[in-house]
Parts: C-alpha cells; sequence; structure tokens
C-alpha cells in the first residue's frame, strides 16, 4: 500500500474540484487547472476532503500515489501558487522582466529575450533578481530551468544563473 496515496487532500477555502470519469479539474483563486486520469484510479469527494479509493492502493499502488501527488500539488497551486528564486552572479549581468518578454544580459554579445509562457508571471525585484511565479509547479520548474540554462553557474568562479537556495562547489584555479 502506498503511504503517499493513503494521505487525505484537504481543500482550502475557495477551492473547487470537478471529478469527471477521466479527468479532475481544480479551481482557484489563482487560476484553473486540469489533468487527465487514468482509467484504474478513482478518487472521492466528501465534505472537501478529497481520497484515493482503496481499490486503487491496492491495484496500483504507486500509481495511485503519483495522481494524489499531482492533484496535492494541483490544489496547492490554484490556492497558494508556486515560485523560484534566481539569482545572476557575475559583473555586467542583469535581467529585467518587459511585459511577456524577460530581457537577460549575461556577458553575450546580444542580449538574451525569453519569452514568458501563458500562466507565469516573471517579477524582477532588482536588477540580479528573477521570482517565476505561476500555479502550475511542473511550469514553474521548468521556466526557471529554462532561465538557468542560457548561463549555468561555473565552477571557478561562480558567475551564472543560479537558484536562490542552490550551493556552487568551487574549484580551485591551476597551479604553476
Amino acid at each position: 500500500m502506498s503511504r503517499v496515496a493513503r494521505n487525505p487532500i484537504t481543500l482550502p477555502k475557495g477551492v473547487e474540484v470537478k471529478l469527471a470519469a477521466a479527468s479532475v479539474s481544480v479551481k482557484g483563486k489563482n487560476g484553473e487547472l486540469s489533468m487527465p486520469l487514468p482509467g484504474d484510479i478513482e478518487f472521492s469527494l466528501d465534505d472537501n476532503v478529497l481520497t484515493v479509493s482503496d481499490e486503487s492502493v491496492q491495484r496500483k499502488p504507486a500509481l495511485a500515489g503519483t495522481m494524489r501527488a499531482l492533484i496535492g500539488n494541483m490544489v496547492t497551486g490554484v490556492s497558494d501558487g508556486f515560485e523560484r528564486k534566481l539569482n545572476l552572479v557575475g559583473v555586467g549581468y542583469r535581467a529585467q522582466a518587459q511585459g511577456k518578454t524577460l530581457n537577460l544580459s549575461l556577458g553575450f554579445s546580444h542580449p538574451v529575450n525569453y519569452p514568458v509562457p501563458e500562466g507565469i508571471t516573471i517579477e524582477t525585484p532588482s536588477q540580479t533578481e528573477i521570482v517565476v511565479k505561476g500555479a502550475n509547479k511542473q511550469v514553474v520548474g521548468q521556466v526557471a530551468a529554462e532561465i538557468r540554462a542560457f548561463r549555468p553557474p561555473e565552477p571557478y568562479k561562480g558567475k551564472g544563473v543560479r537558484y536562490a537556495d542552490e550551493y556552487v562547489i568551487r574549484k580551485e584555479a591551476k597551479k604553476k
């Protein structure tokens, strides 16, 4: 039996869940998310508590736990939202959010313009900080990874785009 699938999902105020035969949709203050459900997994909704049926857990425990975790992330996303913070480390590295585009100066001969996907907001509190926010956890992480991929942190000077909580292991320079 999956321990994750056994945990019920308590729905916060203002979050609606619609269970259909082959899909689930979650609606809240941050938008609406939907996802297809495999045929073997069944959910039940009683008094703002969403649970996976016992038969689903016994038939396919790993899949039941995965679906429970994904729906839990959808509920968290539409109620609170997800965010990922990035820092720019390097002389002359700066970021600026302009509408649906993120302009980055990362030491290349040209500026990097990143188009922001639908459902994601990008803020730049300072020139060296980027905050990616959204309701879909997977898309927020993907956008942050794509921005970081333009100039990943290098191990000798530590320059590049890094996550705010990332620790870059520094290497020693070559000896003569």
